[in-house]
């Protein structure tokens, strides 16, 4: 194997103060990553490995000082991301990458989309009326589409904020639980409640709430209703059916914005029920003022293993379980 060295030129010190991170621990990860080494010298940074390796680390190493030179932060999931990108010979998309903030949480801290998938989803829920947010868990579905749901709520532009779950046992077990249907169904709202506090507060949750600016109420309170001038998200929506799904949809009122979000990959339902968002997205596809945004496993921003995990789950279900018959006859053996 021929090593070669490449060279990538920082145009300030400070991006690439920036682009190391604590203890080098940036570095460590892309070299860990792409096999190779990486050394500083002044604004230069050395990088030397086999051909293909070292050139996806100079275009990750690139990546990463264009957003530090925007003033973004780098952290390991940037890293890993950019990575993601290189690999997929897409890291050209980095460019596309803005500094608009969504919003800004009760403690001051900026929101904004961290890939190039969930920007896509923020533009589509600015510029649609209804967008479904389709992906596996840790991609920012709900936490994104409340984030521009206070935005709006905060601009003016919505009077109201409604976030919806289906509670999917409200049967036999929820009965079990103490207090009335409210605080049966509350456990299914939590995910829900914490974002509008990390949004609002407690407090100025509590208050909107008490005003009726704010409902958190499970799917079954919608029927009959038309809401206007409301921001409305639906989650956990593959546990919908199909006829629930177009109950909500049909609430849709005037001034009003709609974003559903789910994963396929974790229906709740019986067998013999089929999923109003798999349903929904079947129907809608092609139709004005609807999107339809997929995020992946790369648009994941949790911890690195949940990746990993979905990956791997991907890669299980594409090969065929093996014949029970089969495995009683090698027990049998």
């Amino acid at each position: 194997m021929k090593l070669i060295e490449r060279t990538v030129n920082a145009e300030r010190v400070e991006d690439l103060i920036t682009v190391f991170g604590s203890f080098d621990e940036n570095i460590k990860r892309i070299e860990d990553a792409l096999a190779v080494s990486i050394v500083n010298r002044g604004t230069e940074l050395k990088v030397s490995g086999d051909e293909e390796a070292a050139d996806k680390a100079v275009r990750t190493l690139e990546g990463l000082l264009s957003l530090a030179a925007k003033g973004e932060t780098i952290d390991e999931q940037r890293v890993r991301y950019l990575i993601t990108l290189v690999k997929e010979g897409n890291d050209h998309q980095v460019a596309q990458m803005d500094k608009d903030v969504v919003c800004i949480t009760a403690k001051g801290k900026p929101i904004k989309a961290k890939t190039v998938g969930q920007q896509r989803y923020m533009k589509a829920i600015q510029k649609n009326t209804v967008t479904i947010g389709v992906g596996p868990a840790g991609t920012g579905k709900t936490y994104l589409a409340v984030a521009a749901a206070v935005a709006a709520f905060r601009e003016r532009t919505v009077n109201r904020i409604i976030l919806t779950r289906p509670a999917v046992e409200a049967g036999e077990r929820l009965g079990f639980l103490p207090g009335d249907l409210q605080n049966k169904v509350d456990p299914y709202l939590r995910p829900l409640y914490d974002a509008l506090y990390d949004m609002l507060g407690p407090e100025t949750f509590q208050k909107y709430q008490e005003r009726g600016s704010i409902e958190v109420a499970p799917l079954a309170y919608m029927r009959g209703r038309t809401l206007d001038d409301s921001f409305i998200i639906l989650d956990e929506a593959q546990n919908t059916t199909k006829e629930q799904m177009k109950m909500f949809l049909t609430r849709l009122g005037f001034g009003s914005k709609i974003v559903i979000t789910g994963d396929v990959t974790q229906i709740d339902l019986p067998d013999d029920k089929t999923s109003g968002l798999k349903d929904a997205i079947r129907v809608l596809e092609g139709v004005n003022d609807i999107a339809i945004c997929r995020l992946t496993a790369a648009d994941v921003v949790r911890h690195a293993l949940v990746q990993e995990i979905i990956n791997a789950y991907e890669k299980a279900s594409q090969k065929p379980e093996p014949s029970r018959s089969n495995n009683r006859y090698q027990r049998k053996n």
